[in-house]
């Protein structure tokens, strides 16, 4: 039996990725299918942690280009994200997949507070844990949670499922001639301005030398693949050799 190459990750999850083709709200065939993922790599005894976005149900910067208090709009964000991380632990619990919901704001009626010590312990006894509500600030992206999670975790690497299966030198879905990248560096991210997380996710997973795996959630079975190091998407940071 293969050995997984990473042992703790974060999987990034954006919201708009549960909505599936709908566009919006849970499509319940998608939250099955990464549920089911989730519990084929938890068996390999790979520690996993997920953090998920909100934007199939409120995205904080839309309102706030909208006129709304961006404050209050970020707050409304996070709050959509732990509507997300409930849904995703329901479906874990339908696979048999033991998990704990830690929310950045306190509410403890729905899931524990965020302590990373707890949560490492979580980690290590094969539970998956769901960071929600961001880092519970305002201006400050699901990106830069993942980004800041890792980073407390001390995970091995960020698996970040997009919609696309990489990274391109601009948009595949409006430039049939995109070009994939194979590998990047984390300064060529910030330098060429391409579109996979925000500066400050950026700058803090290179500050901590953490890699960043960008694949195609639509794929099945790509999460296990990462997982085992196999060549799947675009891979971030260090050297490709690594990967």
């Amino acid at each position: 039996m293969n050995v997984p190459k990473y042992r703790r990750i974060i999987l990034k999850l954006s919201g708009e990725a549960l909505a599936g083709n709908l566009g919006y709200g849970i499509q319940h065939e998608v939250l099955n299918s990464i549920s089911s993922q989730i519990d084929e790599i938890s068996k390999l005894g790979v520690q996993i942690a997920i953090v998920v976005g909100g934007g199939n149900i409120w995205r904080g910067v839309s309102g706030s280009s909208a006129g709304m208090d961006r404050t209050t709009a970020d707050y409304m964000g996070m709050l959509a994200t732990v509507i997300n991380s409930l849904a995703l632990q329901d479906g874990l619990q339908k696979q048999g997949v033991d998990s704990r919901v830690q929310t950045a704001i306190e509410m403890r009626s729905v899931a524990e507070p965020y302590i990373r010590r707890r949560a490492i312990r979580h980690m290590e006894k094969g539970r998956v844990v769901i960071f929600a509500a961001g880092t519970g600030n305002p201006y400050f992206s699901t990106d830069t949670t993942a980004a800041l999670r890792a980073a407390e975790m001390e995970a091995d690497v960020i698996l970040m499922a997009k919609m696309v299966n990489g990274v391109y030198d601009s948009d595949p879905m409006k430039n049939p001639n995109a070009v994939k990248y194979d590998h990047l560096n984390y300064i060529d991210l910030l330098r060429g301005g391409l579109a996979v997380m925000d500066t400050t996710a950026t700058s803090l997973c290179m500050d901590n030398k953490i890699p960043l795996v960008v694949f195609n959630l639509n794929d099945s079975g790509n999460i296990k693949r990462a997982v085992m190091g196999e060549t799947v998407g675009t891979f971030i940071g260090g050297d490709f050799s690594d990967q």
